[in-house]
């Protein structure tokens, strides 16, 4: 079978759209109707006339859609692909953190459960974290979770004092400094460019710092200068595509004994053969209660407003 087709053909009959992560497999980033970060996939969520959303991405991101299309069915490729730093914060624990400290707004960024978003008073991404961070009064003291990575960069780019909950991304720190310095040694002409979930050991190496659709802009605007690029290494796919000329190195990972770099083993669950039998047979289908899904919907929309 004809896999690419297939998918062509049911997205046509079923009235489905297909939003991927730049994380996902070159394949699936091929046939999306739209690839993107966080926020570009929210926004084009909550845009769309579609009657079915196939999420290729994780778990959380799936959940975001719902929440902004309740009438609408969301599939997931791969109901088991989830997120390390989601799976960071439990939400009866961050209950009582932000129960803890009830003087606080509470700022979540969107890599966190359904669950954990109703009980956030704004949701961020690493493309506007700071700017959502800045649109809190200076005299409110902000809890920011559930990465810490992010959190330092966002406190030290605004001058904020925040409360971070202890969280990360194993992706995103699982690049090795000694590693990343020796291959820059070898290649002095390439400049480092991180996303700010890494730690600040590696965002120090850097000259550009940003998400995942910063760093594409950022190469694409510097197209003849050559990278060592430290984010998953999905995003190289689109980056080649759209500077095909330019020399892109992944960073190196601690553990490299599969492969030179870090890539998410979940975002990597989602197979085109996956993709297709979810579109074929509607399933499996992501599902918010109701009263879950309402409390989260209001610091989305918050997010998407102060976006815009």
């Amino acid at each position: 079978m004809d896999l690419v087709k297939e998918i062509k053909r049911l997205k046509e009959e079923k009235n489905a759209v297909i939003l991927a992560h730049y994380y996902q497999v070159a394949e699936i980033q091929d046939i999306a109707d739209y690839v993107g970060d966080s926020l570009q996939l929210s926004q084009k969520a909550a845009e769309t006339d579609a009657d079915i959303i196939v999420f290729a991405g994780v778990h959380f991101m799936a959940e975001t859609a719902k929440i902004l299309n309740p009438s609408k069915m969301v599939v997931l490729p791969d109901l088991k692909a989830g997120c390390s730093l989601a799976d960071s914060c439990p939400p009866a624990d961050f209950e009582k953190f932000t129960k803890a400290h009830p003087d606080h707004v509470v700022i979540t960024y969107v890599n966190c459960s359904a669950e954990i978003k109703a009980l956030s008073d704004i949701v961020c991404t690493s493309s506007n974290a700071i700017k959502i961070v800045e649109s809190v009064p200076k005299d409110t003291p902000i809890i920011f979770a559930p990465d810490k990575n992010l959190g330092h960069y966002v406190a030290k780019q605004t001058g904020r004092d925040l409360l971070l909950w202890d969280g990360s991304c194993i992706v995103h720190e699982a690049f090795s400094i000694d590693k990343l310095i020796e291959l820059h040694k070898k290649n002095p002409d390439h400049k480092i460019i991180a996303h700010p979930e890494s730690e600040e050991h590696i965002l120090n190496t850097a000259t550009y710092v940003g998400s995942t659709s910063g760093m594409i802009n950022f190469v694409r605007e510097h197209a003849k200068e050559k990278f060592i690029v430290a984010t998953e290494a999905g995003i190289l796919h689109k980056m080649q595509l759209e500077m095909p000329n330019t020399e892109l190195i992944p960073a190196p990972a601690v553990d490299d004994n599969t492969c030179a770099c870090s890539e998410c083993h979940f975002m990597k669950m989602n197979t085109l053969q996956k993709l297709h039998d979810c579109l074929l047979n509607e399933s499996p289908q992501i599902e918010v209660p109701e009263d879950i899904r309402v409390r989260a919907l209001l610091p989305i929309e918050r997010m998407l407003e102060l976006s815009k």
